[in-house]
């Protein structure tokens, strides 16, 4: 047995993934620690992890990040991303090292994981040395000499003036990462390590492992990624017994199902459920299933058409089977379980890590993107119009989903973490 702590930034999104490898973990007989926000604790400890809250570190609610971070208010785009970059990922990270200190001269670990924007835990094993992996829990954003830099949502080019725009790109790509670099420099001194230079790509993936959520096919068949990244699919928790199902639910049976879904971030619904909703109030061939995206939310702050259903959140085990297609905003965790369901996809992706994902999942042939988080109606409706008159989508949906299932997911990963940072033996490659 070995002791497992793995830090996740507490965000619904990157707790889920880190507890379907906790779990995973545990399975093999491990002890597993997870470092996250305190509101996770029931979520953590019904995997049988313990839960490491954050104590010196400002703990937030992922759905009021301006109560902590007022700093965020009224940031959308590009001025979003990088705000809650510097606020959320790195002016936390000091803070987030003294935890994990105090854990450790409370209890020792012999291996420590994070997801891959746990700036913290990074410093910390900068600082500390050990074993160290990284978990992506979001699409690979890791720079290398081909395509574009990733978060861009750009596709790599194909020919001469796209490869030579790829090219400018990752040359100016450390200019635009100075600011950023700058507040990395601070939490380094802060903590007592000598400020290094790194990009924040640089300080956040592991060089020993990168255990990557995802397939190839999402990461555009690239060949230059370095031989300790492993993709495992989709980190998923194990089926269990499903929770209690909306009194609605027999509705399903025998319809054509859209789901329609803004995420756990961002989820005002007025950005992209209400245009799907006005696009589709007439269509009762269509039965449209609508997840807020908040526990115990279950209505919308505006009349619902005829042909509509709700709930703040939904059993994906359950539900997925049943969906035709979907709309979603391109939260990387839900993504990933539809097309591994070979769900072919509308994604309307804003911002932060989503016009990256709509850009990969359309790439395959599986989506189509809108390229915009604000849609209106009538681009939702081309859009779903598209999708159920084309086999094509849902040929390169199949071919995606059976990709990432074929990957080993939650038990995969919980491999590649013990034979490479336990056992130093590297693993094969999938």
């Amino acid at each position: 047995m070995a002791r497992f702590l793995i830090s996740a930034m507490p965000f619904t999104g990157h707790v889920n993934p880190i507890r379907a490898v906790a779990t995973a973990l545990m399975a093999r007989g491990h002890d597993v620690r997870v470092y996250t926000g305190a509101a996770f604790r029931v979520a953590v400890e019904s995997t049988g992890a313990r839960l490491v809250p954050w104590r010196h570190a400002p703990d937030f609610d992922e759905n009021n990040l301006v109560a902590t971070f007022p700093r965020l208010q009224g940031r959308k785009g590009i001025r979003q991303v990088l705000v809650n970059v510097e606020e959320v990922f790195i002016h936390t990270a000091a803070a987030q090292v003294q935890d994990l200190h105090d854990e450790w001269a409370r209890e020792p670990w012999d291996v420590l994981a994070s997801d891959d924007v746990s700036i913290g835990a990074a410093l910390y094993a900068a600082q500390s040395g050990g074993p160290w992996a990284t978990i992506s829990v979001t699409p690979l954003n890791l720079f290398g000499p081909q395509g574009p830099p990733s978060g861009l949502g750009l596709r790599p080019g194909t020919n001469p003036i796209t490869k030579a725009r790829d090219a400018a790109l990752r040359a100016a790509a450390p200019l635009f990462a100075r600011p950023l670099g700058r507040a990395i420099a601070k939490a380094e001194e802060a903590i007592g390590l000598r400020p290094r230079g790194l990009t924040m790509e640089q300080v956040t993936f592991s060089r020993q492992l990168i255990v990557a959520s995802g397939s190839p096919l999402l990461d555009f068949e690239r060949t230059d990624r370095p031989g300790f990244v492993h993709f495992v699919g989709e980190l998923r928790m194990p089926p269990s017994v499903t929770r209690s199902l909306p009194e609605w639910w027999s509705e399903l049976d025998g319809r054509r199902v859209v789901h329609v879904t803004q995420g756990t971030q961002n989820i005002d619904p007025a950005d992209l459920i209400e245009p799907t909703l006005e696009a589709l109030a007439d269509r009762d061939d269509l039965l449209v299933v609508v997840a807020t995206g908040v526990a115990g939310v279950d209505e919308l702050p505006f009349p619902v058409p005829s042909n509509t259903r709700v709930a703040g959140f939904l059993p994906y085990a359950a539900l997925l089977p049943r969906v035709d297609v979907a709309v979603t905003n391109g939260g990387w965790g839900g993504t990933l379980a539809m097309l591994a369901h070979g769900i072919p996809l509308v994604i309307a992706g804003g911002d932060l890590d989503k016009p990256e994902v709509a850009s990969r999942v359309a790439w395959t042939g599986a989506a189509v993107d809108l390229k915009t988080g604000t849609p209106t109606s009538a681009q939702v409706a081309a859009g779903l119009d598209t999708l159920l008159s084309a086999p094509s989508y849902r040929d390169a949906a199949a071919r995606v989903g059976a990709q990432l299932r074929s990957l080993g997911g939650a038990d995969r990963a919980a491999e590649l973490l013990e034979r490479a940072l336990l056992k130093g033996d590297p693993p094969s490659a999938t």
